[in-house]
């Protein structure tokens, strides 16, 4: 009967440190808490960039207004209240918004229950939840207009409303949304780094910046008739945000931004 008991408790420690959860101060990998700087070393800093959890990468996605998604529903409450995001807001569970995996950050959708019908507008400032299963995380005030707090989980749809500005913490009418972006994601970006009348300067710097968290740096041969200048650019982001995310995390200084 002891060896039993002594058997179980080993079963219940391995599937808890298997499992990856949030914790009062972060995050849960594999057993080895993160400290709230370093989580937000890992998501605040890049709500735009492609990340990593568990070996699995992210990438934040390209999407359009009317877009529905269909999955699983969770939600996150008191023992993260005051917590930081991803983006590096204060989470409040009487708001109404929602962790997602890859929907840009500010991306306004109207989850529904497709168990009751209900539903609820919330804006996305948080990335989770890492569960294959699930597609996004709401608040309590969300769980609960959608009556399911007591179940924890429901099937959803999400529809794509629209996006808020950067920085704006409230949701605006569905007109006014509307009459903004139909798409968040526009084009490719790149940053000039750096403009050398000499070959030498630019191999240097395309040197020290090349596969910076996965980004490409290139040199531009660049002739107007008069003088020829050698650029560098760092290449591959998928929106000014992205671009702004990768500047600050770098402290990058004298730059320049570009559509490619």
């Amino acid at each position: 009967m002891y060896m039993i008991k002594v058997l179980s408790l080993i079963f219940i420690l391995i599937l808890f440190s298997s499992c990856s959860t949030r914790t009062r101060n972060g995050y849960l990998y594999h057993g080895k808490e993160t400290s709230q700087k370093e989580q937000k070393h890992k998501y605040s800093k890049a709500t735009m960039r492609p990340y990593t959890v568990h070996g699995k990468r992210y990438y934040p996605s390209v999407v359009h207004v009317g877009e529905m998604f269909y999955g699983r529903a969770s939600w996150y409450g008191p023992n993260f209240h005051g917590k930081l995001t991803s983006n590096g807001e204060k989470y409040d569970m009487n708001s109404m918004t929602a962790a997602h995996k890859t929907l840009p950050m500010n991306t306004i959708v109207r989850a529904t229950n497709q168990a009751n019908g209900r539903s609820a507008v919330v804006r996305i400032n948080d990335r989770g939840p890492f569960v294959d299963t699930r597609i996004i995380d709401l608040s309590k005030a969300a769980a609960k207009k959608l009556g399911m707090i007591k179940t924890g989980t429901t099937d959803i749809k999400l529809e794509i409303l629209g996006f808020e500005q950067k920085g704006k913490k409230s949701i605006s009418s569905i007109k006014k949304l509307k009459k903004g972006p139909k798409k968040k994601i526009l084009g490719s970006f790149a940053i000039q780094v750096g403009s050398f009348s000499k070959f030498n300067g630019a191999i240097l710097t395309q040197e020290k910046y090349d596969k910076i968290q996965g980004y490409r740096a290139i040199i531009k041969d660049i002739d107007d008739g008069e003088k020829r200048l050698f650029r560098v650019f760092i290449t591959g982001f998928k929106s000014a945000d992205e671009v702004e995310d990768f500047i600050q995390e770098n402290r990058l200084k004298n730059t320049i931004i570009t559509r490619e």
